[in-house]
């Protein structure tokens, strides 16, 4: 590899959520997604002649920026974008704040798949809309569309928007062409509109390949709105940097009112620049990451096999985060979150953040270096093991 993923960068003392926020002494923590690597040279240059400009006052957006957004999706995913389309915002979350906001009005209701990203939650309430629930089958260690239940669900009345996990977080499944398909058409024969949030979309494994939502058909192009950010695949998470993608002049319109009103139409030079640098230098880094992840991951899985074999580790087909079966314990997630804090020093996701369907499982962040890893899975292979064996006594 050109690049040292392997390289231990000491995170402890620089104000990182991920490193810093544990009350105890010596955590691991693989729990919120942001990668502990090193971000690609040419993105470090490019802030770097940033830096030594030495003034940070408000940004225009370029041309550059554009150009990079476009040609990437197009190069990378077959995806060709307008430029008239983007809409650019300083995050994720924000963005879906601002589509929910545009195109509900309080009482509607919002389709969701759980167990799913957290956030979606909030999002929903926050706009004073309520939830309507498609929940993911687990069945044979891994998730499937319940698309009867889907349809029923798409079928209300008050059901205006889906918001779509693409890849989905945290049951790390990459949606194939055919699943999107009868999502979209049933979307389509209810009026439903689709909100993608595809953030996790550069990190997928070997024998699956994202498809952009809005790239399938026309239709869903006008039935849809996407959501992406380089945050995730490059390490820019605190870059502030995301776009939403909106075909429909008359969305788009609203979208950018309701983004005005949320006070979210500026972005930092900072995240301009590391966009830039990313989608247009910085693809040979992106493959290489994403081979050491899926190297995490079977290492991971050969810990699992040879250790704990009653907590089956769902395929990881996107994303760096892996959802494991801890139904073995009989507790639910939150107690086994807080004890592997408290009494193993490892911090993992309790699966009841994403939703009761989650409850009996965690989610483990395997984007760091491998012995990183090695320390952090032996922590928690100990962990699990001790309350397990508690349940036995």
């Amino acid at each position: 590899m050109a690049y040292n993923f392997d390289e231990m960068i000491p995170r402890r003392g620089t104000n990182s959520i991920k490193w810093d926020l544990s009350e105890e002494d010596g955590v691991i923590p693989m729990w919120v997604a942001d990668m502990d690597f090193r971000v690609a040279p040419d993105i470090a240059e490019a802030l770097r002649a940033r830096v030594e400009h030495g003034v940070f006052g408000y940004t225009h957006v370029p041309d550059a920026y554009y150009d990079a957004v476009t040609g990437w999706f197009a190069s990378r995913h077959g995806f060709s974008i307008d430029r008239k389309w983007i809409l650019y915002i300083p995050g994720v979350v924000p963005a879906l704040t601002a589509i929910v906001k545009a195109l509900t009005s309080p009482g509607d209701k919002v389709l969701i798949q759980p167990p799913v990203y957290n956030c979606f939650f909030s999002v929903v309430a926050n706009n004073g809309c309520s939830l309507a629930e498609n929940p993911l089958i687990y069945r044979d260690n891994t998730y499937t569309i319940d698309f009867e239940d889907l349809e029923r669900k798409a079928s209300d009345p008050l059901v205006k928007v889906m918001i779509l996990c693409n890849p989905h977080n945290p049951a790390g499944r990459v949606w194939t062409r055919d699943e999107l398909e009868r999502i979209g058409e049933i979307c389509l024969r209810n009026d439903v509109f689709v909100i993608a949030d595809e953030i996790h979309c550069e990190i997928t494994s070997p024998g699956h390949d994202y498809v952009p939502f809005a790239s399938i058909s026309d239709e869903f192009l006008m039935n849809s709105v996407s959501c992406s950010s380089p945050s995730k695949a490059f390490n820019l998470a605190g870059m502030q940097i995301s776009n939403i993608v909106c075909a429909s002049s008359k969305v788009r319109r609203a979208i950018a009112r309701s983004i005005d009103q949320i006070e979210q139409r500026n972005v930092n030079p900072f995240g301009v620049d590391a966009l830039i640098a990313a989608y247009g230098r910085c693809g040979d880094w992106l493959d290489e990451v994403r081979a050491y992840i899926h190297g995490n991951y079977q290492y991971m899985l050969s810990v699992f096999n040879d250790e704990l074999p009653g907590f089956p580790v769902l395929p990881l087909e996107g994303t760096y985060l892996a959802w494991v079966n801890c139904s073995a314990l009989g507790i639910g997630s939150q107690e086994i979150e807080d004890r592997l804090k408290s009494e193993w020093k490892v911090w993992v996701n309790a699966g009841v953040h994403y939703g009761q369907e989650g409850d009996r499982f965690i989610r483990v962040n395997l984007a760091c270096p491998r012995g990183t890893l090695r320390e952090g899975l032996s922590r928690l292979a100990g962990g699990l093991k001790a309350l397990l064996s508690e349940k036995s006594v």
